[in-house]
C-alpha cells in the first residue's frame, strides 16, 4: 500500500517538475522475476524507475546501509521493500536476501556501480549484481537513466532489452573473479550502450 501511495505521489512530481520520458517500455518483461541493472546519478534514481514502470512490478531496491540508519528512514524503506548492503565489504547477506527476492518472484532494482557517478559518466561495475544475476538465472533489464535532474528539462529513461548471463564454469577462485568481471563489464557494455557518447 505503501509503495503504490509512494509512487502515485512521486509520479506526479517526477512527470511534472522533469518532464519524464520513456523509452523501451516494449522490452521490460511481462513476467518475473528479473533484476533491472541501472547506472546511478542522482539520490531519485530508485524512484524515478519505480514510477517508470507499472505499479504491479513492485521492484525491491537494494541501497546503501548508510540510509537506514534513521529509524524513520529505515521503517519507510522497509516497508517499500528496500533493503540495506555494505559497500565497504562483501555483503554476503544483502546477497542472500537478493535471491529470496527474487525466489518470490518480485523484481530487483540493483545499480552495479555502488555509488552515485557525479559527472553522469558510467563507472566501473562491483561484480554483486552479476553474481546475483549468474547464481539466480534470471534475466537482467538493462535500465539508462540521463538526466540532468533541472526543473522543467526533460529527463530520460532508456530500457533495453533483456538478456542472461551464462553460467560460471572454473576451477580457480582467480577464474571465478576473472568471469565476474567479464560480466560485470557486459552488463554495464548493455547499460552504455542505451547512453550518448558523452556519457558512455
Amino acid at each position: 500500500m505503501l509503495y503504490k501511495f509512494g509512487r502515485f505521489v512521486f509520479s506526479i512530481y517526477i512527470k511534472t517538475a522533469f518532464r519524464l520520458r520513456i523509452s523501451g517500455m516494449e522490452n521490460v518483461p511481462s513476467r518475473k522475476p528479473f533484476i533491472i541493472c541501472s547506472n546511478h546519478i542522482r539520490w531519485i534514481d530508485p524512484v524515478t524507475i519505480g514510477v517508470a514502470l507499472p505499479a504491479r512490478y513492485d521492484i525491491k531496491f537494494m541501497a546503501k546501509k548508510e540510509l537506514f540508519k534513521n529509524p524513520v528512514l529505515d521503517y519507510l524503506f522497509r516497508k517499500v521493500g528496500a533493503f540495506p548492503v555494505n559497500r565497504n565489504e562483501a555483503d554476503f547477506g544483502a546477497i542472500k536476501w537478493s535471491y529470496q527476492v527474487l525466489k518470490e518472484g518480485h523484481v530487483l532494482g540493483l545499480f552495479p556501480e555502488g555509488s552515485r557517478s557525479n559527472s553522469g559518466k558510467l563507472q566501473k561495475a562491483f561484480n554483486g549484481a552479476a553474481l546475483i544475476a549468474v547464481r539466480s538465472g534470471v534475466p537482467i533489464l538493462p535500465v539508462a537513466v540521463e538526466g540532468p535532474y533541472r526543473f522543467l528539462k526533460p529527463l530520460t529513461l532508456h530500457i533495453g532489452k533483456p538478456f542472461v548471463l551464462p553460467p560460471l564454469v572454473y576451477e580457480h577462485r582467480e577464474d571465478k573473479k576473472a568471469q565476474l568481471d567479464e560480466m560485470s563489464r557486459q552488463i554495464m557494455e548493455q547499460i552504455a550502450c542505451l547512453l550518448p557518447e558523452r556519457l558512455q
